[in-house]
């Protein structure tokens, strides 16, 4: 049985302020907490209770802090080795915080975001669900657009979002040929439709009064297709496309190859003719910006494969005007692996690789000129936190090595993790060690490394004039709420939305 690891920290009375345990995003099979979590898990309460009592602060009020973050991120280096650079005093002093991660210092554009359509999450009875073996309680609360808006504004650092979609096709029309509008268009159990992200996205910058959301279409090659002639439903396709583009002003497309909405009776691949169809399409019409989801494959049973990155570098290389930015940095993860997820990942300590990733960092080896790949480390860097933080400094420092600084990309998967400001104040102070740097040749993590991974990047991609944003950032509405809500005691939750087993 899964529950939500809010839920399950509420039941045996745990609030430390990262999660120490690995959370599912419902893209694989929680695992169980192991023996150095438990141990981290148990030093960081203890922390907490020691430190906020030592201070004269309510614990709750100390683990929703920076200091809560940081002596997490101390106990972790007690069970793990020196991980984190961590000051003795940032435990007991908030302004030895402030002064060395100054808020505000870096413009931070989350990329991969996520709510839901309101309703309770149907998706944990669907059919894919099933396959995947959950068994899941709804809660529309939990993964709401009121809960996304304080958790990603107001607390945390996120100065901007990208609403991040999931394979949804839209009803184009009604039996008697009427054009179908809004909900009806993508009714429940459909999660994140292309509607409801752009009609999201523009209610949040009309609250705001500056531009703070982004949102994605999810139209892909194969979400219309043409049973009876076994091919792509070219027309519908157009029609789909010219409507999120033009109607819902998307910003980029949203793809999972290994996602049949169509019910085509297969995926799809980055380099395949049916892609390069969809893409030619997009040119001509002026979208050049594809997110695609690789990696965490275990949506489907038969078609988990088309998440392997393989087929990148061709499509990149034949579409060097189109940029390609890969969720995940394709991390595999695998489904119920256990105690064995080293080993069904194919960890090699020796050389830092691991499934998928190793093969995203192939297609660049392969292909060194090419320039248009991204990789985006959404439930990548806080899986891989949790996970090992090792193995996190090898994928981080591979990511930088082969594709730079400039083409990795911030992102989160939140709200499955809760708030993501654990994760900022995590890679703030991230940093590769002296001795895989010297063996791998990974290079130091610089502030402007971190500054174009938090957000210059993405903002470039994404044509956001940061320094315009940044000037606008203090006076508007949610700017003001948030200092309303500070003010008045609001803090996080600690509350990681995603899911985990039920017996631990």
């Amino acid at each position: 049985m899964w529950i939500r690891k809010g839920e399950r920290d509420r039941r045996k009375g745990i609030d430390t302020a990262i999660p120490t345990q690995i959370v599912s995003n419902e893209e694989f099979m929680p695992r169980r907490q192991n023996v150095l979590q438990k141990e981290w898990e148990a030093r960081a309460q203890q922390a907490g209770d020691e430190n906020a009592k030592k201070i004269g602060m309510d614990r709750r009020a100390y683990m929703a802090s920076s200091m809560g973050i940081a002596a997490c991120l101390a106990a972790q280096n007690e069970v793990y080795g020196k991980v984190w650079d961590v000051e003795p005093e940032e435990v007991f002093e908030p302004q030895a915080v402030a002064e060395r991660f100054p808020k505000s210092e870096y413009f931070i554009i989350d990329v991969q975001s996520h709510f839901t359509s309101g309703a309770a999450l149907n998706f944990r009875n669907s059919e894919t669900a099933k396959n995947m073996g959950f068994d899941l309680k709804n809660d529309s609360e939990a993964y709401s657009f009121k809960t996304f808006t304080k958790e990603m504004y107001l607390d945390s650092e996120t100065a901007m979002v990208v609403i991040s979609g999931v394979p949804t096709k839209e009803n184009q029309r009604a039996p008697d040929g009427r054009v179908l509008q809004g909900r009806e268009r993508a009714p429940p159990p459909n999660i994140l439709p292309s509607w409801l992200m752009a009609e999201k996205r523009t209610e949040l910058n009309e609250l705001a009064g500056s531009q703070r959301a982004l949102a994605q279409g999810n139209l892909a090659p194969n979400h219309y297709w043409d049973a009876a002639n076994k091919r792509v439903d070219r027309a519908a396709t157009i029609e789909q496309m010219e409507r999120e583009l033009e109607l819902y002003k998307i910003d980029s497309w949203k793809w999972y190859c290994h996602t049949d909405p169509g019910r085509s009776g297969g995926g799809f691949q980055l380099n395949d003719d049916n892609s390069q169809w969809f893409i030619e399409e997009s040119r001509k019409r002026g979208m050049k910006l594809i997110s695609c989801h690789k990696g965490y494959s275990y949506q489907s049973r038969t078609l988990g494969h088309l998440a392997n990155p393989q087929d990148v570098g061709e499509a990149a290389m034949r579409n060097p005007d189109f940029n390609f930015v890969i969720y995940h940095s394709a991390l595999k993860h695998g489904q119920a692996d256990g105690e064995n997820w080293h080993e069904m990942n194919e960890w090699n300590p020796e050389t830092g690789d691991f499934l998928w990733h190793k093969i995203l960092m192939e297609q660049k080896i392969k292909n060194p000129t090419m320039n248009n790949v991204y990789c985006e480390i959404g439930s990548f860097f806080n899986t891989l936190v949790v996970a090992d933080p090792i193995m996190c400094m090898h994928g981080i420092g591979k990511n930088i090595k082969h594709y730079g600084a400039d083409h990795v990309i911030w992102g989160t998967d939140c709200l499955w993790w809760g708030s993501p400001q654990w994760a900022i104040e995590a890679f703030q102070r991230f940093q590769i060690s002296d001795e895989l740097c010297e063996k791998h040749g990974y290079k130091k993590l610089t502030k402007q490394d971190k500054a174009q991974i938090f957000g210059l990047n993405a903002a470039k991609l994404y044509k956001v004039d940061v320094n315009a944003q940044r000037k606008a950032l203090p006076a508007d509405v949610l700017s003001r709420v948030k200092t309303a809500y500070n003010e008045r005691g609001g803090m996080r939750s600690n509350e990681a939305q995603g899911w985990v087993r039920a017996d631990v």
